[in-house]
This record gives C-alpha cells, sequence and structure tokens, in this order.
C-alpha cells in the first residue's frame, strides 16, 4: 500500500511539501512563544533582567506571524487541494474508460461513483493532511520533550510515560476500526446504488407500483448503515476516554511536580508556566495522533477501494490501425462463453461479412447476435478461434486499435444528457453544421431542424424529453457522421415504424454503399435490403 500511495502522491506532492513546511514553521513559532512567555513572566516578577514592551512586541509578532501561516494554509487548500482531486478523479476515470469491457462491470455504477469521490476526496485528503500533518506532530513531540528535558528531565520523563499506553491502544484501535470502516463504506455504496437505480428506473417502478417496495429497501439498508455506524461511535468514546484518562492523569502529576519545585525555590514562575505549555505541547501531537487515526483507518480502506479499481484489466493501448478500402469481417471456428462455468454461446461459428456486404443477423434472444457484435469490436476476445479484419491489402486480428474502422448504433437509448448538437459531436467533433443536417436527413431525423433550439434543443438524461424513436434517429445520424468502414447496427430501429425503418434503411444502403453494414434485427422486413442473412441459433 504504501508503494501505492507514493506512486500516487506526484500530484499531492507541492501541496503536502507546502503544508509541512506550514506546519513546522508553526512548531518553530510554538516554542518561541512559549519561551517569550516564560522570559515575560520572569521579568514581571523580577526573576531576570529585560523589557517587557520589547518581548510583547516579540510574542505579537509571532502571533501574527502564526495568523498569516493559517491564512497561507486555507488559501493552499482552497486552490491546490480541488487541483490535487480532481487529477486523481480523473486519474481513476481514465482507467475505467480504458478497462475491459466485461471489468468494470463487475462493480456496481453507484459503488464505481462512490470510490470516484467519496474514496478519492480520502485519499486526498490522506496524502495532503494526514501525512503532512503527522511529521508535523511527531517534529513538534521530539521539540518540545527536547525542551522540557532540558528545563526539567524528571518532568519530561513523568510526561512520556503515557506514551507506550497510547501506543498500545492505538494498534488495538486500528485494526478494529479498519473492519468496521469497510462495512460503513460498503454500506454506502449500497445506499447509494439503490438510489441511483430507482431514478433510473423511475418509470418502471411507477407502473409495476414498487415505490414502497424501494423505500424499504433503502430504509432498511440504512438501518444498517445507522448500527454501523453506532458501534464506531462506542468504540471511538471508549478509546478515546481511555486515552484522555491518561494523559489527564499524566498532567495532574507533572503539574504537582512543579508546584513542589516553586514552592522549594527550584524554579520560578515564568518556568512552571514553560512547564504546563510544553506538556500540553507534547500531549497534545499525541491527542492528535488519537484525533488522526479514525481518519488514518478511512483512508487506509478507501486506498484498499481505489486499488481494487486500478487492479481491474485494461485494454492494450496501441496505435490506432486505419484500414484502407472496404473492409471485411471474417469469423474463424470461433467459440464463445462469458464464464468458464457458462454454457458457450457462440460455439465454432465461421463466417465472413464480405467488404461492402449488407448482413441481417436474425435469432432468438439469447442465441449470440449482440456477442458477435461485441466481438467485432474487440469489447471481448474468442474463447477459441479467431476474428480478423481485412482490406485490399492487409487483413489484421480484430483488437481494440481496429475500432476507428467502425461505427456502432447499440441497441435502446444511448444519447448523453447536452444539446443535439454536443451528441452529434461525439461521433465526428470535427463535424461542421451542413455535415450534421446531412446525416440527420439520411437518419430521417429531420424533425430536429424544425424545433425551437434545432441542433442545440436540450436533451436530458438518456435523452429525455425525446420519444425513444427519435433518441433512436439522432443515435444513428451521431453513428452516421463518424468517419467508418464498417457500421454495426444492434437492433438500432427497433423503436421506428416499418415505413420510417425502410426509408431509413434506404438512406443507409445509399450513403454507405462502399463500406460493411452488419444489422442485428428480429424483424424480417430488413432481409429484403441485405445480401446475406444470418441466422443465429442458441447453443
Amino acid at each position: 500500500m504504501a508503494v501505492w500511495l507514493w506512486r500516487h502522491h506526484k500530484s499531492c506532492r507541492l501541496q503536502a511539501v507546502l503544508n509541512v513546511l506550514i506546519g513546522l514553521s508553526f512548531v518553530v513559532l510554538g516554542l518561541l512563544g512559549v519561551d517569550t512567555i516564560r522570559s515575560l513572566t520572569d521579568i514581571a516578577t523580577h526573576s531576570r533582567e529585560g523589557s517587557i514592551v520589547w518581548s510583547a512586541v516579540f510574542l505579537g509578532t509571532i502571533f501574527l506571524s502564526e495568523m498569516l501561516l493559517h491564512i497561507a494554509q486555507t488559501w493552499i487548500s482552497a486552490v491546490l487541494g480541488v487541483k490535487t482531486q480532481n487529477l486523481m478523479q480523473q486519474f481513476f476515470f481514465r482507467q475505467l474508460l480504458r478497462g475491459k469491457w466485461n471489468g468494470v462491470e463487475k462493480y456496481h455504477s453507484g459503488d464505481v461513483l462512490n470510490r470516484l469521490f467519496g474514496d478519492v476526496n480520502d485519499i486526498v485528503g490522506l496524502m495532503t493532511d494526514v501525512l503532512p500533518n503527522t511529521i508535523i506532530i511527531i517534529t513538534q513531540f521530539v521539540a518540545s520533550f527536547v525542551y522540557l528535558y532540558v528545563m526539567d528531565s524528571t518532568l519530561a520523563l513523568i510526561v512520556a510515560i503515557s506514551s507506550p499506553v497510547f501506543i498500545l491502544l492505538s494498534r488495538v484501535y486500528f485494526k478494529k476500526m479498519r473492519r468496521i470502516v469497510r462495512t460503513i463504506k460498503d454500506s454506502n455504496s449500497a445506499i447509494q446504488a439503490i438510489i441511483q437505480e430507482s431514478i433510473q428506473h423511475k418509470m418502471v417502478i411507477k407502473v409495476l407500483e414498487r415505490g414502497n417496495l424501494m423505500v424499504g429497501r433503502l430504509e432498511q439498508r440504512q438501518g444498517l448503515l445507522r448500527k454501523q455506524i453506532k458501534s464506531r461511535a462506542r468504540f471511538a468514546i471508549f478509546s478515546k476516554s481511555l486515552i484522555n484518562i491518561g494523559f489527564a492523569g499524566a498532567y495532574l502529576v507533572a503539574l504537582v511536580w512543579g508546584l513542589f519545585q516553586l514552592q522549594d525555590g527550584l524554579i520560578t514562575v515564568g518556568v512552571l508556566m514553560a512547564f504546563t505549555q510544553l506538556i500540553n505541547r507534547i500531549q497534545r501531537p499525541l491527542l492528535d495522533v488519537a484525533r488522526l487515526l479514525p481518519v488514518f483507518v478511512n483512508s487506509m480502506t478507501s486506498c484498499e477501494r481505489l486499488m481494487e479499481l486500478e487492479e481491474l484489466p485494461l485494454e492494450q493501448e496501441e496505435d490506432p490501425i486505419r484500414m484502407e478500402g472496404s473492409v471485411g469481417i471474417r469469423f474463424n471456428d470461433v467459440t464463445y462463453q462469458y464464464n468458464t462455468k457458462g454454457r458457450k454461446v457462440i460455439n465454432h461459428f465461421s463466417h465472413d461479412f464480405r467488404p461492402g456486404s449488407f448482413t441481417a443477423i436474425l435469432g432468438e434472444t439469447g442465441a449470440g447476435k449482440t456477442t458477435l457484435i461485441r466481438l467485432m469490436l474487440a469489447l471481448i476476445s474468442p474463447t477459441e478461434g479467431g476474428v480478423e479484419a481485412y482490406g485490399t491489402e492487409r487483413q489484421q486480428p480484430i483488437s481494440p486499435a481496429l475500432r476507428n474502422n467502425f461505427s456502432y448504433i447499440p441497441q435502446g437509448n444511448t444519447l448523453f444528457s447536452g444539446t443535439i448538437r454536443e451528441n452529434l459531436l461525439m461521433g465526428n467533433p470535427d463535424a461542421t453544421t451542413e455535415d450534421m443536417r446531412q446525416a440527420l436527413h439520411i437518419a430521417m431525423a429531420d424533425f430536429v431542424l424544425d424545433l425551437p433550439d434545432g441542433l442545440y434543443t436540450k436533451c436530458a438524461e438518456q435523452g429525455g424529453g425525446l420519444s425513444e424513436g427519435q433518441a433512436q434517429r439522432i443515435a444513428i445520424a451521431r453513428a452516421i457522421l463518424r468517419p467508418c468502414k464498417v457500421l454495426l447496427l444492434d437492433e438500432a430501429t427497433s423503436a421506428l415504424d416499418v415505413e420510417t425503418e425502410k426509408k431509413l434503411l434506404e438512406n443507409l444502403k445509399q450513403h454507405f454503399h462502399n463500406s460493411t453494414i452488419i444489422f442485428v434485427t428480429h424483424r424480417l422486413a430488413v432481409v429484403d435490403f441485405t445480401s446475406d442473412v444470418i441466422t443465429m441459433v442458441r447453443q
């Protein structure tokens, strides 16, 4: 875990170093303040010579310096803290997008979001606040202890007795608290998952009249979370009470010892005041560690959860390979199963999707039609056999590097929140307004231009505000804008009426006359427009 933290520390390094420097400055100023107050007291009680005015001015300068350091600390946290958090979120977001298609799906999207926000925030806090503070706390403890030891070695040893007890309690605290925090984080992820799914499928929940059921599930999970938080609170209160009792006892013994020393004339009043302040400065670092322990435990758990995301398998990064001329896709005795114990979705399948052909893939649900598409896009790899793309000059095994030759229209509503124009630019960032108009015309989506805001019409999440048929046609226009050699359509016209679908297919044949078109569908009417038909059978 230490290696992992160091690897991700680069984006946090500047803020962490500045926090350490400011913290060490506080330590130095604090000790100077203790010594100055000691001097002022001794001057006032005529135990030593000096100027009260100049000592007071020096003490005021120390207070002003501490105030300026607090301002600097707040500014650094506000400016660099957000940047650091953003950089780390970008890293893990990029990792998720680079991950293999069947990798990140093992985690619920609500859980992933909880890790990207909550856990990343915890890690940034650990590296920019907790770890620097630990260095500062250790420095303050050592410096204050040495100062006190120089003044009175016996008193310093009395105060130090409480440290081993604190360390022992800390080890027990850390182990137990780590288990509790993990269960709390898992519960938070589960709660976010319930809420997110319910919002996404609100219409289904309303129609099935299962709103109370979902609220009940949420309440049940929240009840478990409350129990876990109570357990954490009880243990934290018990642990901190033991620590505070130990420190209070050590402080009382040290104070009584100092009073006896003062009574016997062995020390001055200023030295006694310095004693009381130094005892506080020795014990406070240990109390600060006690305060940081829950944060540290929380951050360690967040590390584990982010490490799990980072360990997801990634696609191999390769330079894009652009095929020349028309491109065909050839399946050579391909077998595929989603897991070793599952059935073979595709079993010894061979077919040549010839360059420039228009193929309809028919078959019952579960026959492997969509799996063929995923294999072509290199989202998954064959269990046996191979898939290759070939053109006039070369042939190449299917890999992510070949995706730039494909355009894809998945089934269902796949529009992003934003304007229609922004959605279309996802297909081709360089597309002009005229290009978009032409793509909308080919996709039978001219209705967009008649909307009050035209291309700047805003879509809600998942195309909210548009009908399913309208959303599908805009998604098709987006795919048309992407320069491609192979066009893949997966039930892409399921929401269209028969007449609109026929006109759309005619437009696609004309526009993509040099491209290979592969159409997964349940509608037999599509066969009239195709050159090849494949019927998949459930294995």
